[in-house]
């Protein structure tokens, strides 16, 4: 599980892990169960850097800080997520309700008009909710959110087929323990309602089952650019639920 975990940081975050080598077996499956503890590292590690600047500058500005913390999160991630949020937007309108084509643009680096207009909603509503929690003081729920984010993808890898015969995802989706990955996923609610409350694990469900819809209508299952665009709606989601 170590080096599982040390596959799981690498891919999700820039921090700079050891390298355990080349994956092996059901390396990637067990990686997966590691997701929502990257998360949590993220979580904390934001919420720890926005704690510092504001204990060395008291009087520092709010929005100052909700920019500082989003260019913090999207450094660590590595804007990892949000390319797969862009490609899914360019994806689902380009698209034009065609599996191929869709499949074909997700596949494309380049990034068009609606991908960028994704990126930019999704990092204001980011900016937004955090606004509103460094003002009222309740930016601690940033420490667990980015898990439970994460461990939407547990979820879709369980209940949701991969929507190409091969590749990383199909082959982590076929090695992942799903007993242990179930009991992980109860664990992630349960700690979310304690954390963030029901409302948050709420909204996140409704994503989940909302996204998860739309990736069986058009793909016939997920992809990893899909599964990076369903953490980003959760995060911006949940953020602004609970800054309202």
């Amino acid at each position: 599980m170590w080096r599982a975990c040390l596959f799981a940081g690498r891919f999700l975050t820039r921090l700079p892990l050891p390298d355990p080598g080349e994956p092996q077996g059901s390396d990637l499956g067990r990686a997966a169960l590691c997701y929502p503890l990257v998360g949590l590292g993220i979580g904390g590690l934001v919420w720890g850097s926005v704690v510092a600047i504001q204990a060395l500058h008291p009087g520092a500005a709010a929005p100052a800080l909700a920019a500082l913390a989003l260019i913090a999160w999207v450094w660590l991630t590595g804007g990892l997520h949000l390319d797969g949020l862009a490609d899914s937007a360019d994806a689902w309108v380009g698209g034009l309700g065609d599996r191929a084509r869709t499949l074909e643009i997700l596949r494309d680096p380049r990034i068009g008009a609606m991908g960028a207009l994704a990126l930019g909603l999704a990092l204001m509503a980011k900016w937004a909710g955090l606004l509103a929690l460094v003002q009222g003081g309740g930016l601690a729920v940033l420490i667990w959110l980015p898990a439970l984010a994460r461990g939407q993808i547990l979820v879709l890898m369980l209940t949701t087929p991969y929507a190409r015969p091969s590749g990383m995802g199909a082959s982590a989706a076929a090695a992942l323990p799903r007993g242990p990955a179930w009991g992980l996923v109860a664990l992630v609610a349960l700690v979310s309602v304690l954390t963030l409350g029901p409302l948050a694990l709420a909204v996140a469900g409704l994503t989940l089952l909302l996204w998860r819809r739309a990736n069986l209508q058009r793909l016939g299952g997920y992809t990893g650019d899909t599964a990076g665009a369903l953490v980003e709606l959760t995060e911006a989601l949940c953020l602004l639920a609970l800054a309202l």
